[in-house]
């Protein structure tokens, strides 16, 4: 009996191209379909959560939103590895930098993407799991950047389970950024850690590569619209990524 159509996403598996970039916003997704995908179809919009189909550069590439938070991307992530024959990952979207090094508009790779999240529990292991991303990606990912001029930078992200905090101007352990920067962690987001550990799981391969939006330290910030239209440097990045796999 097939899988699909699932509950989330009505398509069938030669509807996606075996790599596909999944930014959170569907508003995003339909950005990079239009702005970077030849003949770009729709494939899915359960949901409003709207899934392009289209070719760059000759290569058949696809594109998805994933929507908010680790709980989200989980279901898209498993459903497209497992039921839709999706190969490669490639998350796009926005973090908040833990550092002083990274600035508001640099681009960062999540090379492990640590958290406060319990998503691991699932898998009953006796002990902690590390959630890294695919070498293969990363090596793609920072080959195309190198080749494009990109300013970037690797390590670990922090996925966050919370965005509002109830300790909020407090003390805390998430928003005092020393809790996390004296680690080396870079930045903080709200999905890498679930995508990471649903491709390992699967045998598939997954990457984050996302604009610092905010700075956690300084206060500065882009607005929603920026974060929603401007990010294209790191759009056609993952879109190079995705012509060396």
């Amino acid at each position: 009996m097939a899988n699909y159509p699932t509950p989330h996403i009505k398509a069938s598996p030669e509807d996606f191209a075996k790599t596909v970039l999944m930014p959170g916003d569907p508003l995003r997704s339909k950005l990079i379909a239009e702005r970077f995908l030849k003949d770009a179809k729709l494939v899915n919009n359960v949901r409003g959560i709207q899934g392009y189909t289209g070719e760059y550069e000759g290569r058949r590439v696809s594109v998805m939103a994933s929507g908010m938070g680790m709980p989200s991307i989980g279901i898209y992530s498993y459903e497209l590895f497992n039921f839709f024959g999706v190969e490669n990952i490639i998350r796009v979207g926005s973090a908040g930098a833990l550092s002083t090094d990274i600035k508001v508009r640099d681009i960062v790779m999540g090379m492990g993407a640590s958290t406060n999240s319990n998503y691991a529990h699932q898998y009953h292991l006796p002990g902690t799991f590390s959630a890294i991303c695919s070498y293969k990606l990363l090596k793609a990912c920072t080959d195309a950047a190198d080749e494009m001029g990109v300013t970037y930078h690797v390590g670990n992200i922090l996925s966050s389970d919370t965005f509002y905090n109830d300790t909020e101007g407090a003390p805390d352990a998430f928003y005092t950024p020393s809790a996390w920067s004296k680690m080396g962690v870079m930045a903080v987001e709200m999905e890498a850690a679930a995508l990471y550990m649903n491709a390992a799981r699967c045998g598939k391969n997954a990457l984050a590569i996302c604009t610092i939006s905010d700075h956690i330290i300084t206060g500065e910030a882009t607005s929603a619209e920026e974060r929603q239209n401007s990010f294209t440097e790191m759009m056609e990045l993952a879109l190079k990524t995705a012509l060396r796999l």
